[in-house]
């Protein structure tokens, strides 16, 4: 299958998968269900965010057989499938019994990991779907735009962003943590999401964010264990195998998308513009090495390189394919002192591909260091992840 979302051919793609039931998780907004109804016009389609749909499955599950035509050979979607929990070990009898296809989609993964919840005992691939990237996009592709207001589809489709942003995320909360019960205290969880864009693309201390945000410890620790729940947020951890030196052993924390991380920060006139900057610039990257990683199906796992004595590699991929670091500045001009952290790392795993991305205009190489332009590099990003040449990828643009 292939797909046009919001006019955009995404690299989203079941094509290897067409038999078998899909669980496709993904953040709300990142295009979903248009690339369903888009893909798949054929499907039964089930919207539990439908009130009376809801209503009706969430008192009586059993009642799911009832809306299936017999012997249905086309996909069965089930959208918002973590509403209702108990609807899989429903979709795991009729999987079983009828052999039907289900193609469930989620923006939560909380209510599906309590114990208990049937989740099809691996009858169901996993799929994630992102914000959009710079291959989806391509001519309209603009890194100043994608820096100040992410990536989300709508944001591409509306002459109100930042107003579409802020409502973003107060529906989000309000659909997601009201509705689902995750907190009953809205104003302290929305307190806790500004303070946490603070530590965005920094090493999580919880003693200091429940400090700035006024919560227990153990509050804020929970917190973050539910942004990751909700797919808005993910920490990353420090890459520790077969480590030479002493490694910090704290995580790096994220929100899944520019724009959004940006919405939720706030902004007075004592803040730094470049610390703001220089957090969304690592947030794009590490967005587009996420969406390629699961899209191209590479395997890797992501980290950061953090020494005791403060050396800090800003990215590891680390997979069957090998073993590649990234660095990211936005300064226009490299200095010798910003190949310190990517050289320590290289005397560690000296295997590893090493990449500095910044903001200036030539491709440059310090001994087996490559120096490539900020966006040009997230073209080049799906060949670098496979080990291909680092030629300029010009046909994705065309």
């Amino acid at each position: 299958m292939t797909a046009e979302s919001h006019n955009y051919q995404r690299l989203f793609n079941l094509s290897a998968h067409e038999k078998d039931s899909i669980f496709i998780f993904g953040p709300r907004g990142t295009g979903k269900t248009s690339w369903i109804k888009a893909n798949i016009p054929k499907a039964l389609y089930l919207d539990l965010l439908n009130t009376n749909l809801y209503a009706e499955l969430v008192a009586h599950p059993s009642r799911l057989q009832n809306l299936i035509p017999p012997h249905f050979k086309n996909w069965i979607v089930i959208d918002e499938v973590q509403k209702i929990p108990a609807l899989l070990n429903e979709v795991h009898r009729l999987i079983e019994s009828q052999k039907f296809r289900f193609l469930l989609t989620g923006s939560s993964a909380r209510s599906l990991k309590r114990k208990g919840v049937n989740l099809l005992a691996g009858r169901a691939l996993n799929y994630r779907m992102h914000s959009l990237t710079c291959l989806e996009l391509k001519n309209d592709f603009s890194l100043e735009k994608a820096l100040k207001y992410g990536l989300l589809p709508k944001v591409y489709m509306t002459d109100s962003i930042e107003r579409y942003l802020e409502t973003y995320i107060s529906t989000y909360l309000r659909e997601e943590v009201l509705q689902e019960g995750i907190t009953r205290n809205f104003g302290e969880f929305s307190r806790f999401l500004e303070t946490a864009s603070f530590s965005q693309g920094q090493v999580l201390n919880y003693s200091e964010v429940a400090r700035e945000a006024s919560l227990e410890r153990r509050v804020v620790s929970n917190y973050f264990d539910i942004l990751e729940d909700l797919l808005i947020g993910f920490r990353l951890p420090v890459f520790s195998k077969r480590a030479k030196r002493r490694m910090i052993t704290h995580q790096k924390f994220y929100y899944f998308d520019t724009g959004v991380y940006r919405s939720i920060r706030p902004k007075g006139p004592l803040d730094i513009s470049d610390e703001i900057d220089g957090a969304a610039l690592e947030t794009l990257f590490l967005q587009h090495l996420k969406a390629f990683n699961d899209y191209f199906e590479l395997g890797y796992q992501f980290y950061f390189w953090q020494t005791s004595n403060k050396l800090e590699v800003d990215f590891i991929a680390y997979g069957k394919k090998g073993l590649i670091a990234f660095e990211i500045k936005r300064k226009r001009k490299i200095q010798p002192r910003d190949l310190t952290a990517l050289k320590a790392f290289a005397t560690d795993y000296p295997t590893a591909k090493l990449y500095l991305l910044y903001g200036g205009d030539q491709q440059e190489y310090y001994d087996n260091i490559q120096v490539i332009p900020f966006e040009n590099a997230l073209f080049k990003l799906p060949q670098i992840l496979q080990n291909a040449s680092c030629e300029e990828i010009k046909s994705h643009r065309e």
